[in-house]
């Protein structure tokens, strides 16, 4: 066990200040301060909010998983941290206070990807990852397909939403419904009492010219918003229980149908679903039925680790100490558009080995001047 690389990951990609301590894929301590409360009032996360709620809680959250953990901020071998993509504000927050943490004590740093932790973190549930991991990462800001054959240096993008991601359609139809934010806990928890066939709405997507892999979630939420507003206007009630279902059932229908595919395609026996939508337990009944169908083993990680947390960017880290990945450098600046195949930002003055350059020139005046 000892030999196993001890590494606190941070992650602040969105509203959630994420602290994990991982040691090689055994999980010690996630700590987890979240903003949603605050942004609930306006509807969707507010980036200045969170950005200051990052800061506020950054400290006291790090304490508290060295506490939990039981080990000492000297002993880590590493620390990790989002470098992106996600909210420039909330990131930089994140990789700063990496950055201080990782000087003061003398300790390699490590800008990881975020959608790359989402897909690691199944390690601390389910064991190493198997070489190619299919996996569909699902959330409010992604919607992702992706064929991983080595967490730390290939992911390679196999289908994305060309327009809203999964979660934000939630959110939205979950305004229009007036249910509040976020709309995923409560829309699933409806959909349990709903009729999933009681209203035909369209699959984003889903016609033989379609992009195989990609997904698209705005005609559906347009399609349900339009049949709940003819409800009203005729002055009928709406029913919804059976719009949640209905709903819910034509986003994971298309997520587990492609997703299926995908693995078959590709010769992959593994699915990995992951990020914060992964918690629907709809989805997660319907991938499991699915794939056992295909003959596909179904890796989903429990519901506190699909969601923005620590632990997934702490064992990225773990693996990318494990696996002897170059560090960053102390140019290591937050990246909101990092791509999914870039794993970890490396050193070599912000620049890695595509020649993508991550310093980006207003943060680094902010953070350097």
């Amino acid at each position: 066990m000892a030999d196993e690389p001890l590494v606190l990951g941070i992650e602040t990609s969105c509203d959630e200040t994420g602290v994990g301590i991982v040691r090689g894929t055994t999980l010690l301590a996630d700590a987890i301060a979240s903003s949603v409360d605050t942004h609930a009032r306006f509807g969707g996360v507010v980036p200045e909010i969170a950005s200051r709620a990052h800061l506020e809680a950054m400290v006291p959250t790090i304490e508290r998983a060295l506490k939990e953990a039981g080990v000492s901020a000297r002993d880590l071998d590493g620390i990790a941290v989002t470098a992106g993509p996600g909210l420039a504000g909330a990131l930089l927050v994140g990789v700063s206070a990496a950055k201080a943490y990782a000087y003061a004590l003398n300790k390699p740093l490590y800008g990881v990807n975020h959608l790359a932790s989402h897909i690691c973190v199944d390690q601390l549930e389910h064991g190493p990852l198997p070489e190619p991991t299919m996996a569909l990462l699902v959330s409010g800001g992604h919607s992702s397909l992706l064929l991983a054959p080595d967490i730390t240096a290939d992911v390679r993008p196999m289908g994305a939403t060309i327009d809203d991601a999964a979660g934000e359609a939630f959110d939205k139809i979950a305004r229009v419904l007036d249910l509040g934010f976020p709309g995923g806990p409560v829309i699933d928890r409806l959909a349990k009492e709903g009729d999933p066939a009681a209203i035909a709405f369209p699959r984003g997507l889903s016609g033989s010219k379609d992009p195989a892999y990609d997904f698209s979630f705005s005609g559906l939420k347009t399609a349900v918003a339009r049949w709940i507003e003819a409800k009203r206007a005729a002055g009928e009630e709406v029913p919804v229980r059976d719009v949640a279902a209905s709903f819910q059932e034509a986003v994971v229908d298309v997520l587990t149908r492609k997703a299926v595919r995908a693995c078959k395609d590709e010769g992959v026996d593994h699915l990995m679903i992951g990020g914060g939508v992964a918690a629907n337990s709809r989805l997660r009944a319907l991938a499991e039925e699915r794939c056992e169908r295909a003959g596909i083993r179904l890796r989903v990680p429990r519901p506190k680790l699909c969601t923005d947390n620590g632990a997934m960017v702490a064992a990225l880290g773990a693996e990318m100490v494990a696996r002897n990945r170059p560090a960053s450098d102390w140019e290591l600046s937050a990246d909101s558009s990092l791509p999914v195949t870039d794993t970890h930002v490396p050193g070599a003055h912000g620049h890695d080995h595509h020649g993508h350059d991550h310093v980006h020139e207003v943060s680094k005046e902010n953070l350097y001047s």
